[in-house]
């Protein structure tokens, strides 16, 4: 086992070089893949910019109802249209997610605890393999904590996904959380999205932090920021233009779009940054201008 005593810090990450083993596929580090990966990686990110808008909508596996989630069956189809990909678990994507729709979907697998723990860093895979099948996913999204309580079983819950995912064609989306006793700095990120893709997930989903452009640029996937807590729709858009800037294929948003105060100008200004190279201002004009609209 390597032994870390007397190890440096890394820092040539050669941020300006593009990856190296692009080939001609549009998704970071999958050029090597067999083609029903790519075929689900193609449906998740856009192959004209190589890039995602997910909408994540999986709150209710451990909080239940939320603000702006009460009714998925009203909220989805207001919002799946401007989406490239659909996050939710399968229960919410069986009955509230029209199958017409034809969306990439994010099938959340993993769960263990609820809202009502005080560590909920216990997660293991709960979907089966044939389950994500049955429900065509174009990949398994599995929680993973790194240096919390629960880091082993969750680690080991996204190798299961990554095993079988490999079996048949169906990628993995390691999800990096951030548990109440870490921090989220620039060495934890490194670390942990460093780690998931180290034991072979597609994709990694993970949080905008100082210094990202290392982040990204030491990770050989694809890094999908997350949106996180509410925030003012113009910082929210400032989150996502920063990701983009700093190396990320997309932004996964949930409660930034679904509690907006306008839920459908938010995800068209969040595409307009991620697909059509808008700035935060820019993206935000047109978000107050699709408001203003909609409003009068």
């Amino acid at each position: 086992m390597a032994d870390n005593v007397g190890n440096k810090d890394a820092k040539n990450f050669a941020e300006d070089i593009p990856f190296a083993n692009e080939g001609s596929f549009h998704v970071k580090g999958a050029s090597n893949l067999d083609w029903g990966m790519k075929d689900r990686l193609s449906r998740i990110f856009n192959p004209k910019t190589g890039k995602t808008v997910m909408l994540a909508f999986d709150h209710g596996y451990f909080m239940g109802p939320t603000s702006g989630l009460e009714r998925l069956d009203l909220l989805i189809p207001k919002l799946a249209n401007d989406a490239d990909c659909l996050m939710g678990t399968r229960g919410a994507i069986r009955s509230s997610v029209p199958a017409t729709y034809n969306k990439a979907i994010a099938l959340r697998a993993s769960s263990g605890s609820s809202i009502l723990e005080d560590d909920l860093s216990h997660e293991s895979m709960v979907v089966d393999i044939e389950e994500a099948i049955k429900m065509n996913a174009s990949a398994m999204a599995i929680q993973t904590f790194i240096g919390a309580d629960g880091q082993k079983e969750t680690i080991e819950a996204v190798n299961q996904a990554v095993n079988l995912g490999s079996r048949y064609s169906i990628p993995t989306m390691g999800v990096v959380a951030v548990g109440k006793e870490m921090e989220r700095t620039t060495k934890f990120f490194l670390l942990a999205t460093r780690m998931l893709a180290e034991f072979g997930v597609q994709i990694v989903k993970t949080y905008y932090c100082e210094d990202f452009e290392k982040v990204a640029s030491a990770c050989p996937v694809p890094l999908v920021v997350a949106g996180g807590k509410k925030v003012p729709e113009k910082d929210a858009l400032t989150l996502a233009y920063r990701s983009i800037q700093g190396g990320a294929a997309g932004v996964d948003m949930g409660r930034n779009i679904f509690q907006s105060q306008n839920p459908e100008a938010m995800i068209q200004a969040v595409g307009k940054v991620v697909h059509e190279g808008f700035t935060d201002l820019e993206a935000y004009e047109f978000y107050l201008d699709v408001t203003n609209v909609t409003v009068s």
